[in-house]
């Protein structure tokens, strides 16, 4: 198989670096391009409910107030992520694989499934905390959206132990990443 364009979905999650390892591996076998994909959950915005009254201007000016905050930390969370991502692409063009970035705001699955499509891609790589039962239908499973509506290939990596975790991080050690 040919896989010469990789979206590769990342989160800072501890197995974030195992996930990117592994998409390095197939992009060097491959000769493939990668694009890093981080997804800022729209889901987790605070309600603004909390900050509204009883209709009055200062109800008003407290939800202006409340929105203008909430922007500016989406801003500051997107810089953020940018950043990190920008790390990992240096270590990937440090091993001479082209790579750019993209980061952003909606629902993971289905945001990754339409990156994918959009920008092109062979291949989706990304992780599974491995959540089961009651966990995996309250929680949701964006491996398992991703696999289901993916427009092309996709290449899950096991979630892992601490231990593992370790072990892949030593192996590919990015700062800003938690």
């Amino acid at each position: 198989m040919f896989f010469k364009k990789i979206l590769v979905a990342i989160d800072k999650s501890p197995q974030a670096a195992r996930v990117f390892a592994e998409a390095i591996k197939v992009a060097r076998i491959e000769e493939s391009h990668l694009m890093l994909l981080h997804c800022l959950d729209s889901k987790s915005e605070e309600p603004m409910a909390p900050f509204l009254g009883i209709g009055t201007l200062a109800d008003v000016d407290m939800y202006h107030t409340a929105k203008q905050i909430r922007q500016e930390n989406l801003q500051q969370e997107i810089e953020q992520a940018q950043d990190w991502l920008l790390n990992y692409s240096q270590l990937a063009t440090a091993k001479d694989i082209s790579t750019e970035i993209y980061c952003g705001l909606g629902d993971p699955g289905s945001l990754i499934c339409t990156q994918a499509k959009n920008w092109g891609a062979d291949l989706i790589v990304l992780g599974r905390r491995g959540r089961q039962g009651l966990a995996e239908v309250f929680l949701g499973s964006v491996s398992n959206y991703v696999v289901h509506h993916s427009p092309c290939s996709v290449l899950v990596v096991q979630g892992f132990t601490t231990s593992d975790t370790l072990e892949a991080e030593t192996n590919v050690k990015v700062s800003g990443s938690q």
